[in-house]
């Protein structure tokens, strides 16, 4: 039996309030500043996953860090890299073969790279099956909409990020035009000019978010930001918004106001195994993790003990490699969810006609 374990975080303040229901009573700081000092701990334990191909089983822990984004990215970096080879060395003493670094754990600092030399398991960010389920989730919601991936314009928001990045170098050859958005203009304008220098598509850089989201057709989201940086108007009609950053890019409200947009969860992910059991409640149903994760599990169950994904740039290489393994273990996109919740076709169909009575 393989093992593996996963570094999560609460992601709003409210989520203290799913464990400890004391803390809804409690001032926001206080609550986030008093648990940043608590131990990584055992949150849940994953059994019942199983290899298609190998039949091989797996089992795994989470290992909750309890500091939420805001914690993660104002503390110093010592003192949180001190909390992840904590939760690490945690992982070792449970048998785990591998760890994988969830949501803003792998954002911080140099990405997994100090913590990867601080302990005896490989570590993974996940970010490369993150980039390949992303990608493919959004051109496959493109084409149920009927959008022309040769003459589409694509945005990807925070495309200087590791993911960002290697998403945008996997559209490249895909699609007619991309828009490139992030904060950092010399990051952009380099990676521009290297998508230009492949010669496979026609390339925009810009800073304004609303401006790169107006006119695509396809929106990938990858910024990690600690609120909603998209509103609902911003949006093309018909278009397709593929949201993997955690917190979420677009504001919630776009179910009630645009529903002539089709926006997709990035990168959640159906787990094999006919008893595989998370441990926990995700908000997803059962059997379905998030891409990070699942990079992890297919990694162990490939017998792959290695860091795979660590650092802020991605091999894009490793972006195919890693699709393929999860193929051949059977892991695979989770169809089409938004905010955690099924679209089924009849969904789609009615934001092509509402979609169609919009264009001019």
């Amino acid at each position: 039996m393989r093992r593996f374990a996963f570094v999560i975080h609460p992601i709003r303040y409210d989520d203290f309030a799913r464990k400890y229901k004391f803390t809804r009573y409690l001032p926001k700081l206080w609550v986030e500043n008093a648990f940043k000092h608590v131990n990584p701990l055992i949150a849940a334990h994953v059994s019942g996953v199983r290899s298609t191909a190998t039949d091989e089983e797996l089992e795994g822990w989470l290992i909750a860090l309890p500091m939420t984004p805001r914690v993660l990215l104002d503390s110093p970096y010592p003192f949180v890299l001190n909390k992840l080879e904590k939760a690490g060395k945690l992982a070792e003493s449970l048998g785990a073969e591998i760890l994988g670094l969830g949501a803003f754990t792998k954002i911080v600092g140099d990405r997994g790279l100090s913590l990867a030399n601080r302990l005896h398991i490989p570590v993974t960010t996940g970010n490369s099956y993150t980039t390949a389920t992303a990608v493919e989730g959004a051109l496959r919601a493109a084409d149920r909409l009927g959008i022309d991936l040769a003459q589409a314009t694509v945005t990807v928001i925070g495309a200087t990020g590791s993911i960002g990045r290697a998403a945008t170098m996997r559209l490249a050859g895909q699609v007619g035009r991309l828009i490139l958005c992030a904060r950092r203009q010399e990051a952009l304008s380099d990676l521009a000019e290297k998508v230009r220098s492949l010669g496979q598509a026609e390339v925009m850089v810009t800073g304004s978010v609303a401006e790169a989201v107006a006119e695509a057709e396809i929106v990938i989201a990858v910024a990690a930001a600690q609120e909603a940086i998209v509103e609902p108007k911003h949006l093309r009609p018909g278009s397709v918004f593929c949201d993997v950053a955690r917190p979420r890019t677009l504001s919630g409200v776009v179910q009630r106001e645009r529903p002539d947009v089709l926006v997709i969860d990035g990168g959640v992910i159906q787990v094999p195994g006919e008893s595989a059991d998370m441990g926990m409640d995700f908000g997803f149903p059962p059997k379905m993790v998030e891409a990070c994760m699942a990079e992890t599990m297919i990694l162990a169950l490939e017998g792959r003990l290695e860091p795979f994904t660590l650092g802020p740039e991605i091999a894009p290489e490793k972006v195919g490699e890693i699709h393929q393994l999860g193929t051949r273990h059977g892991f695979q996109l989770a169809g089409f969810r938004r905010f955690e919740r099924a679209i089924d076709d009849r969904e789609v169909e009615t934001i092509r006609q509402l979609a169609a009575k919009s264009s001019p």
